[in-house]
């Protein structure tokens, strides 16, 4: 370790320096040699095999083609370890362990160095399923579930090129980097789409091996529905078979949230159901507490009590203006699936329209997620008013009316557009602007369009779909 700890010595009178601080700053040089230049750098390497050796490691951190979940397999005890590894908790006095810290920074030297350093050339299906595992591993480091930050996809570059560790510094602690989610995820959104570009997905879709290999993802969904319509055969049905794995997973994941969210006041004028799951436990031994026989130990009950569970519900209108263009593919996804749920709501008549320069009524197909993202085609430019023409006749009863629209509002007819919205909310309907509804809450809106509708009274609400969820289902429950 001569060559480790001679780093940053000084000479007669300097500081004695810190070997865990020289080892931790080898570890980090490498890791930003090998993100912005693909060669190896020798004695990078040799100082840093020897800094993971002398800490009690795998030298297999260091192999740039063993992903994070082969390391794990050999070594079990390591994957507690990447669970929030980069949350790191300071000591109780508010010291740094430094030990530890040469340790955390081997193993996030890992995941981000597989992640962020995705080479060029094409991408098979087995590197892009590795990929995929890897970045699920730097999302448990963050402290999510795996595929949580690739949830919403934001603008941004493709594959290859580097990440910085912003607020790193080679000298500095294994930082906290719970602050940059919001920017992380649509950024490993971006790498992953720029992985799926580089594949010949029609020739992997045409193999079934090679399919099955494959996980949904937004990104992997996207390419899919642009590409569907040059599919045919064995390769659709692979494709088909990806978006209804993926369409359900994520169908599974907002009935969940809708489940949770603020619903309407009990209906005390329907009477309760008499089942077990609903009777009231307490009141009913409060209530019969004057039946009770100190002598044989015994309460006898008279009446059982059960808890009121129906809501007031009235029949409303939910009309779903989504914009297809090129830039909102994850809010597409999204919405046709949330559309779907409330569509199973009782009492909740659902309408459904995708535009870009022209308009499509989806209503037949609202209750069937799957079947509405194949009759999308994603791309091409942005005209809201053709949208509008086919929503405004849909708006029977405003009073029970809600239209939510979902766009970046980048659009062409601003003024006519925004007026014909604008008529919408002063007819007694509600009208809930949109940005984007992604799971990363990421997106650009239309600055002109945000400050009008800010005056309007009816402000954009943030992309995050959780806010969007609680927003509808207030209303119509």
């Amino acid at each position: 370790m001569s060559e480790v700890n001679s780093v940053g010595a000084g000479g007669e009178g300097a500081p004695t320096p810190d070997p865990d601080e020289n080892r931790r700053q080898v570890l980090y040089w490498r890791l930003l040699a090998r993100l912005f230049d693909p060669e190896e750098q020798a004695s990078l390497e040799s100082a840093s095999v020897a800094v993971v050796e002398d800490i009690g490691l795998p030298v297999a951190l260091l192999d740039p083609g063993a992903s994070v979940d082969s390391v794990v397999q050999r070594h079990p005890d390591l994957a507690a370890e990447f669970d929030g590894l980069m949350l790191p908790e300071p000591d109780a006095d508010g010291a740094c362990d430094r030990a530890a810290e040469v340790r955390r920074a081997a193993l996030a030297s890992k995941v981000l160095l597989n992640v962020f350093a995705t080479g060029s050339g094409t991408v098979t299906a087995e590197q892009l399923a590795r990929w995929q595992s890897d970045a699920g591993w730097l999302e448990r480091a963050l402290g999510c579930r795996p595929g949580d930050l690739r949830g919403g996809r934001g603008r941004g570059s493709g594959a290859g090129g580097g990440v910085s560790p912003t607020g790193t510094g080679v000298g500095s602690p294994t930082p906290d980097l719970s602050r940059l989610i919001p920017e992380i995820g649509p950024e490993l959104g971006a790498v992953e789409a720029g992985l799926v570009q580089r594949m010949h997905l029609r020739e992997v879709l045409a193999d079934p091996a090679l399919a099955s290999r494959l996980t949904p993802s937004m990104s992997l969904i996207e390419q899919l529905l642009r590409d569907k319509n040059n599919l045919s055969g064995v390769a659709l049905a692979n494709a088909k078979a990806l978006i209804r794995r993926y369409v359900d997973e994520v169908t599974e994941v907002l009935r969940t949230q809708v489940e949770k969210a603020t619903v309407g006041e009990l209906d005390r004028s329907v009477p309760p159901k008499r089942v077990f799951r609903n009777l009231d436990l307490d009141r009913t031994i409060w209530k019969n507490l004057t039946n009770w026989d100190p002598e044989g130990e015994r309460l006898y009950v008279d009446r059982l009590y059960y808890r009121h569970t129906s809501r007031k519900t009235t029949p409303q209108r939910l009309i779903v203006v989504v914009d297809q263009s090129g830039s909102m593919v994850d809010s597409m996804v999204n919405c046709t699936i949330l559309a779907s749920i409330f569509a199973g709501l009782p009492k909740v008549d659902v309408h459904l329209i995708a535009y870009d320069t022209q308009a499509l009524d989806l209503t037949p197909w609202a209750h069937d997620p799957f079947e509405t993202l194949l009759r999308t085609q994603l791309g091409g430019g942005t005209d809201g008013t053709v949208a509008m023409a086919l929503a405004q006749p849909k708006i029977a009863e405003p009073r029970n009316t809600v239209v939510v629209w979902i766009s970046d509002f980048y659009e062409w007819r601003t003024d006519e557009l925004f007026e014909s919205m604008a008529a919408i909310h002063r007819s007694g309907a509600k009208f809930i602007p949109v940005g984007s509804v992604t799971s990363s809450g990421r997106g650009s809106v239309n600055p002109w369009f945000r400050e009008k509708f800010k005056d309007l009274g009816t402000p954009v609400i943030s992309g995050h779909i959780k806010k969007l969820v609680h927003e509808l289902k207030s209303f119509l429950t």
